[in-house]
């Protein structure tokens, strides 16, 4: 049988990932992918890793289905999005380790910026926000600490283009290429002219030559060299999306209103807003859905975006040694009514939407002699709730009123947290039949490249699995609101100079 394969490209991990025409998950090849911490604020990651692990998963995931009797028909990619990588083209090096989405040594840069007056120049052109979150800086930095002098051909890019320009040839007439959810990532791409910004790249001191050609992302791309991996000889890549932008068409959200929340590494909600630009709205972002090309057009949504969620459950096991593993987060955090008085603000990297604050520090409030670990569980669970309420919120500001929030990520396996999430922002949440929504989404924008599948048909074909209906809210409100005046204190401690 035919089955399409998605590349993805995360933060933690590499994964290929097989599904049907619908986007059944059929099987998956995993490797975890390293992190590195050299200085406060400061998180990279090793890109050839990043290859060496797409190899070998797509290997490993071709070598299983070949097996079964199954053929490949096309392959997409998605990816961690913000993330900056510089290479050189002529050769194939990676020049400098990638500067991961979650890094914050450009915080000074955005602070001038802000500073010198550009903010508003830098949301009417890109939808987006003075933050070391985005791409600009962070290419900025490279640029400014001479990591491109000695390329013969150099480049800056996100991991997707690394990625496609690798699996269709790299150096022997790989395509440098990247799609608008990802560009209009990087503050450099202007959302109505639907292209690099000139203007933008001088700001930012980025030469226009070393990024990547901006394509529909959906559309054949180029095909698998025979002989870079195993079983997957002359395949073709047809699609590319940025994570959150994938788990959106995942979750088939493709009606304007739709909203999705993902629980990865961080926690990204995204409102499907449809083909024209909506009026930015206070603590959110706007940003290119996907461009589907023939198979569906552009579009557009509105984001709000949390830097840690899943990353604090995994603190809690690799850094305080509170949990022995994650999946024990919802059984502990679900052992206890509340979190007994305990607040916890997951600014481990600053704070994203609504508040924008990149000197924000995360904290720990409300501890008393009763408190356990089964607290603390709960107060970093219940964190991950409320952080995506305040974003619901702004979305609702914005006249953005979803009937439904339609949930995925491995923290939603956790019932408490689903719940929560539907008390609190007293909205249906609803949990589909598979969690992989990112990887699940570039397979079906390949499949759409191609032409073995409609919008409406992937629409007819999702389906819910669990369902978390509002509750009395009352008990969350209180609870909520005590978070909020957790995050105001923990701003206020940041912004006051105290050590960090």
């Amino acid at each position: 049988m035919l089955r399409v394969v998605a590349v993805d490209a995360g933060t933690t991990s590499v994964r290929a990932l097989a599904t049907d025409l619908d986007g059944t998950v059929i099987d998956v090849a995993t490797r975890q992918l390293a992190q590195s911490y050299p200085q406060p604020g400061w998180v990279e990651q090793d890109a050839t890793e990043i290859l060496t692990h797409v190899d070998e998963t797509l290997e490993e995931l071709a070598y299983r289905l070949r097996l079964a009797g199954d053929d490949i028909a096309v392959i997409g990619i998605t990816n961690q999005r913000e993330t900056t990588v510089a290479i050189d083209r002529a050769d194939g090096r990676v020049l400098a380790p990638a500067i991961v989405w979650q890094d914050r040594r450009t915080a000074p840069m955005c602070a001038a910026l802000v500073d010198d007056g550009h903010a508003p120049l830098l949301r009417a052109k890109t939808g987006l926000t003075a933050d070391p979150y985005f791409s600009a800086t962070k290419m900025r930095w490279l640029v400014e600490h001479g990591v491109l002098d000695d390329a013969r051909d150099p480049g800056l890019c996100t991991i997707d283009s690394l990625v496609c320009w690798h699996l269709t040839g790299g150096v022997e007439g790989g395509a440098y290429v990247t799609d608008p959810t990802n560009a209009s990532r990087t503050l450099l791409y202007d959302l109505d002219a639907g292209a690099w910004s000139e203007e933008l790249c001088a700001l930012f001191g980025v030469p226009v030559r070393t990024l990547a050609e901006v394509r529909p992302s959906c559309g054949v791309i180029g095909a698998v060299p025979d002989d870079l991996v195993p079983g997957v000889e002359d395949v073709e890549v047809s699609g590319i999306l940025g994570d959150q932008q994938a788990a959106l068409l995942g979750q088939r959200c493709t009606r304007p209103g739709m909203v999705k929340a993902t629980f990865g590494t961080g926690a990204f909600l995204l409102a499907m807003a449809g083909p024209d630009r909506p009026a930015d709205v206070d603590g959110l972002l706007t940003t290119v859905a996907w461009d589907l090309g023939e198979a569906g057009g552009r579009a557009f949504a509105l984001e709000g975006s949390a830097f840690v969620a899943g990353a604090a459950i995994q603190w809690l096991v690799d850094g305080l040694g509170v949990l022995a593993t994650a999946r024990e987060a919802g059984r502990l955090a679900a052992s206890v009514p509340d979190a007994g008085g305990a607040a916890f603000v997951p600014a481990l990297a600053g704070l994203g939407s609504p508040w924008w604050d990149a000197d924000a520090r995360g904290a720990l409030t409300g501890l008393s002699r009763g408190i356990t670990r089964a607290h603390v569980a709960r107060a970093v669970v219940d964190a991950l709730s409320f952080e995506a309420r305040a974003i619901l919120e702004a979305m609702r500001d914005g006249g953005v009123s979803p009937a439904e929030l339609r949930v995925d990520g491995g923290a939603t396996q956790m019932a408490v947290l689903c719940q929560s999430l539907a008390d609190g922002a007293r909205v249906a949440v609803r949990r589909p039949t598979s969690l992989e929504a990112t990887a699940v989404g570039a397979a079906l924008c390949a499949a759409l490249g191609i032409g073995v599948t409609t919008l409406p048909e992937l629409e007819a074909s999702w389906g819910a699995e669990a369902a978390f209906d509002p509750a009395d809210p009352a008990a969350t409100d209180a609870e909520y609101a005590s978070w909020l005046d957790a995050v105001g204190r923990a701003r206020t401690l940041a912004a006051s100079g105290a050590p960090r």
